[in-house]
């Protein structure tokens, strides 16, 4: 039986810049000789991704904030049980864009759910898996928000949220990362893409190492 990979999970609000980072890591890491498997959520299989489109698209009123959460946590436990689950049983390093910190953060700071809620969620839907490590990348809202105007698409549901949400949304991670801060490293992300990547690959290897010789 291969040692069981490694779960690495990419926090932040809306511009943080994490798909550029995972795209990074995981460059860096599969050079480190590791096999890398890069997801998102909500998304990562099938039964997820069509649950995303349901969620990312459409006016900031379609759902509210427990209707989120329970689409949020079918979509999680498909991807769980299709592609995370199955990759670190083969030995994989899987790198998810977001996972259960982005519901507690969006659902619970920004849609002002109740967070013990969203964790009885947690334990139906998860049990007791969770990251290895969390990297939230941190950028005032302002500044996420340009980036992601600027980006554009069609999954823009939550960009449209007003500021005071994303506000508290902001707040959320940075709560959370105090919580847990064996499992979560803030990281800059205002910085240059290079410095992040610097800080990023330099946290992961201090925690976690790489396995290989």
């Amino acid at each position: 039986m291969p040692e069981r990979g490694r779960f690495l999970t990419f926090e932040g609000g809306e511009g943080a810049g994490k798909s550029t980072q995972i795209a990074r890591l995981a460059a860096s890491l599969r050079q480190k000789g590791l096999s890398i498997l890069t997801t998102r959520e909500p998304g990562g299989s099938p039964g997820a991704e069509s649950i995303r489109t349901l969620l990312v698209t459409g006016t900031t009123g379609r759902w509210d904030a427990i209707s989120e959460a329970l689409l949020n946590f079918a979509a999680r436990r498909d991807h769980l049980v299709t592609t995370i689950w199955p990759a670190l049983q083969r030995g994989e390093w899987v790198l998810c864009d977001r996972f259960a910190d982005s519901t507690v953060a969006y659902q619970g700071y920004g849609g002002k759910m109740s967070i013990s809620a969203i964790r009885r969620l947690y334990t139906v839907a998860v049990g007791d898996f969770a990251p290895d490590i969390t990297l939230v990348l941190d950028v005032p809202v302002l500044v996420g928000l340009g980036r992601a105007i600027e980006r554009g698409g069609g999954e823009d549901r939550y960009e449209q949220m007003d500021r005071d949400f994303h506000e508290r949304l902001r707040m959320g991670f940075l709560a959370i990362a105090r919580r847990e801060p064996k499992r979560c490293v803030v990281i800059d992300g205002t910085a240059s893409a290079d410095d992040v990547q610097v800080a990023i690959l330099d946290a992961v290897l201090s925690r976690l190492g790489t396995g290989t010789a």
